[in-house]
This record gives structure tokens, C-alpha cells and sequence, in this order.
């Protein structure tokens, strides 16, 4: 099931020093649970839907990662990826292929920018356009 995501509100202001130690608890938690709760899934998934369940499993975890890359890198690939004034990386709920084709549609993407673009292309045709605004998540049942 494809799901369109329409939310630009802008994040509310935090205090600096919640925020680095909730950074600082999230490391922490994920270190200590996340090998745990990865395997305990993996074979949950295996023994109730089979193989289909462990690759929706994995796309969910892709897209997870793919906006926490958004996030991380977004420093980086506004200042390679994309023109002075371009579509911005960073929002949480998006991911990089997604804030790629919006800045391909405005014209703003780098030298650097159309060569990750066109390689992505190369793997997938129009990737990142069709990537747009949208986040594929398998169905629940």
C-alpha cells in the first residue's frame, strides 16, 4: 500500500540540552534492545508470514533508515546536493530520495546532486520523482 504524507509543519523549538540527552538515551536504548528486538522480529516475521513478512520487515526498516540518513546527513547534502536555494534535507519524515526529487523537479540540485540522482536512476527509473512525498508501508494484516 503506497500512503501520501502531506505534513509541513515546521518542528517546534527544543531545549538544547533535552535534546542531546534524549540523542544520548535513544544510542543507549538501541545498543542495549536493538540486537534483541532485530532477531525476536526477523523470526517472528519468518514463522508467522514466511519470507514475504521478513522483507516487508526489512523494507520498514529501510525507510526508517533512509529518513534517519536524511536527518544525519542533511548538513552534508545541503551543501553538495542541492543549490543556495533549494528543497532542504532534514525534515524526519522523509527520506533522501524524496528531498532528491523535489529538488530535481525545482531545478536545484548540483553537478553532484544529478550524478547521485542519475545513479539511483540507473538502479531504479525515476526514483527519486516517484520517491516523492511518498513512503511505501506493507499492509497490516
Amino acid at each position: 500500500m503506497i500512503l501520501k504524507h502531506q505534513d509541513c509543519k515546521r518542528d517546534k523549538p527544543v531545549n538544547p540540552l533535552i535534546g542531546i540527552l534524549l540523542f544520548l538515551i535513544s544510542i543507549v536504548l538501541f545498543v542495549f534492545t536493538g540486537p534483541l528486538g532485530f532477531i525476536f522480529a526477523l523470526l517472528q516475521q519468518l514463522f508467522t508470514k514466511g519470507l514475504r513478512g521478513v522483507g516487508e520487515y526489512a523494507l520498514q526498516l529501510a525507510i526508517s533508515i533512509d529518513q534517519l540518513g536524511n536527518v544525519l546527513m542533511q548538513h552534508l547534502f545541503n551543501g553538495l546536493w542541492i543549490t543556495k536555494n533549494g528543497y532542504k534535507f532534514g525534515n524526519r519524515d522523509e527520506t533522501i530520495s524524496s528531498a532528491l526529487g523535489k529538488n530535481k523537479q525545482l531545478g536545484t540540485l548540483t553537478g553532484f546532486g544529478r550524478l547521485i540522482d542519475g545513479l539511483l536512476d540507473i538502479i531504479d527509473p525515476n526514483h527519486s520523482l516517484n520517491s516523492i512525498d511518498y513512503y511505501i508501508e506493507p499492509p497490516s494484516k
